[in-house]
């Protein structure tokens, strides 16, 4: 891991084990919550595994808080300004794409905002989100290629697309420049049933 994601790796690894503690879980219980494995839970406490998407929001859902109390810093403003450049990079193509996520509000009712990039012939699968979640995205530059569950829409720049993410769906650029779109991600009740 590089400096960077290595800093971001150790501040995940001490909100998830903070979050945990605070429940008085053990290691065991939110493994089993989070459907991942003792091992991956531990190298992701002490921060020595940089974790996909799919397993940080496997967690956030697990602990009851929203995947940006995972990977922002704790507010103790009422606002949180995030400054070109300070995305918190979940997210990275073979190509050299990323998905950033700018920002977030807190559970119960979950809005993430995310930046990203694919560059060509990149690709993003989604597992399925907890029920009721919703996403809304628009291209600001390039072709974006949206599949959500069996239908397939070609997206071109300024065109919005708004659907279930609670089915798999997935981001792909097969075009020869890169694409990039806003994504917004609304889930509701997180940790309502904690």
């Amino acid at each position: 891991m590089d400096a960077p994601t290595e800093l971001l790796a150790r501040a995940i690894g001490a909100r998830v084990k903070h979050e945990r503690q605070a429940r008085q879980w053990t290691l065991d219980q939110l493994a089993a919550n989070a459907n991942l494995s003792r091992r991956m839970l531990v190298n992701v406490e002490q921060g020595t595994t940089n974790p996909s998407v799919g397993t940080l929001l496997r967690l956030s859902d697990a602990l009851g808080v929203g995947l940006p109390a995972l990977v922002e810093p704790p507010r103790s403003k009422p606002a949180r300004l995030t400054r070109k450049g300070e995305g918190v990079a979940l997210w990275n193509g073979e190509n050299g794409g990323t998905g950033l996520l700018l920002g977030g509000t807190r559970s119960p009712n979950v809005v993430e905002l995310w930046d990203w990039t694919l560059n060509p012939g990149e690709e993003h699968h989604i597992d399925p989100h907890t029920a009721g979640t919703e996403e809304l995205l628009q291209v600001i530059t390039g072709v974006l290629t949206v599949q959500v569950g069996a239908e397939t829409y070609e997206l071109n720049a300024s065109d919005a697309l708004c659907f279930s993410g609670d089915i798999f769906h997935s981001y792909a650029n097969t075009a020869a420049a890169p694409t990039r779109f806003s994504l917004a991600v609304y889930e509701p009740g997180v940790g309502e049933d904690s």
